[in-house]
């Protein structure tokens, strides 16, 4: 989402484990300092820019080995490595600007957005600015307020489901505070984007997930997935003051098209290496035609197409087989697997017609074959280009 480019481009392939010397060298894995950002290119637009929630880009947080929210244009940031500890209830892990916060009572939804509030406040000039929210909730470990809890227990099948349920409430509060913010302090030329960086958890796929109740609905796969319920999430733009279309839309927007959006409306340059386009017109009129097709290839997933593309209303998805046999799980690349994973060939296609099969139950390889030769030669063309383009991690000898 930051940088409008694939993350394998960047070397970010999987999530970032906190730092330990690993033989396929992720604990070198980090936001490399080369990477142009939203909040640099908004902050050279004239932006004020803050971070508040959870930062997830690099093994060493906190420290002056690797870049730190501040090296990619944040004037203001407090967050996490990755999730709220010891839960979401008085965590302790917070970092303010390079200074640990200690212990805050309080839970992380409440108070990443008063942090947010205060930051606001505090601003002393009329500059725009660029505030970036990312919410632990509803990731493990859970901790809601018990008010909420007991509204959801008479709904839900155990105690833990209602806590999850009281969770996801818990976040839509503290969006609504934030939103009341903006309408009484007359913030009223303000783009409000609210999203998900993936589908749900898998109930128990880790002993700590006992709180994973979220459905993909009719979506197949869940988190970690390269089906649709991998990736497919809600997307909710509200543009306060302005006027703009509005309703539900199918079209294809991805985080990737952020970067290149906020660019336009900001008046800034955009890079011309981004993967991500401009989807402004979908503000104006409801449209966007979308040009480049989006790929995937994560190489942790659960399920065995690892590789995925979307073009237009088809899907296409492909198993990775090295050697004779599948591709097993990797969580990096680095000069250790490179040639094998480069030397690896797409096999055993899939193509959907997302359109009108949104659970991708029927395989039409066989029964539209035009389309499918077009749409595999493009994908193959892609992946390589993808492949290419990715970083290798190397260790410094």
């Amino acid at each position: 989402m930051l940088t409008g480019r694939s993350p394998n481009k960047a070397g970010i392939y999987d999530f970032i484990p906190g730092l330990k010397k690993s033989p396929d060298n992720r604990d070198l894995v980090h936001l490399q300092s080369h990477e142009k950002t939203i909040p640099a290119m908004l902050k050279s637009a004239g932006y004020a820019t803050c971070l508040v929630g959870k930062w997830h880009c690099s093994s060493r947080f906190n420290s002056n080995e690797q870049p730190q929210p501040d090296d990619f244009g944040f004037d203001h940031w407090m967050a996490t490595h990755n999730n709220a500890a010891p839960s979401h209830k008085n965590p302790k892990n917070f970092i303010r600007n390079r200074e640990k916060v200690g212990e805050i009572e309080g839970f992380s939804s409440q108070i990443i957005i008063s942090e947010a509030i205060d930051w606001l406040n505090a601003k002393k000039d009329d500059k725009p600015f660029f505030l970036e929210v990312t919410f632990h909730e509803p990731h493990e470990p859970i901790a809601s307020p018990e008010d909420l809890v007991e509204k959801y227990l008479p709904q839900a099948k155990t105690r833990e489901e209602a806590e999850y349920f009281a969770n996801v409430e818990n976040v839509d509060i503290a969006v609504g505070r934030l939103v009341e913010y903006f309408k009484v302090n007359n913030m009223d030329n303000t783009l409000i984007v609210f999203s998900s960086d993936n589908g749900p958890e898998t109930l128990m796929r880790y002993s700590r997930a006992k709180h994973s109740y979220g459905s993909p609905g009719a979506l197949r796969g869940m988190k970690l997935w390269t089906n649709e319920a991998g990736f497919r999430v809600p997307g909710i733009i509200n543009w306060l003051g302005k006027e703009t279309f509005t309703g539900t839309t199918n079209n294809v927007v991805s985080a990737l098209d952020y970067f290149p959006t906020f660019a336009v409306l900001a008046g800034a340059e955009t890079p011309s290496n981004l993967d991500g386009e401009s989807f402004t017109s979908l503000l104006q009129t409801g449209e966007f035609n979308r040009e480049k097709p989006l790929i995937w290839a994560f190489y942790d997933a659960i399920n065995e197409r690892r590789v995925a593309m979307r073009k237009g209303k088809y899907k296409i998805m492909a198993r990775i087989e090295a050697n004779g046999e599948t591709l097993g799980k990797i969580h990096n690349l680095y000069d250790g697997n490179e040639a094998l994973v480069k030397n690896a060939e797409l096999v055993d296609f899939v193509m959907f017609n997302l359109e009108q099969d949104i659970n991708e139950s029927e395989d039409l390889k066989d029964t539209e074959p035009e389309v499918f030769n077009t749409m595999k030669i493009a994908f193959q063309k892609e992946y390589k280009k993808l492949l290419d383009e990715s970083h290798i991690w190397v260790r410094a000898e």
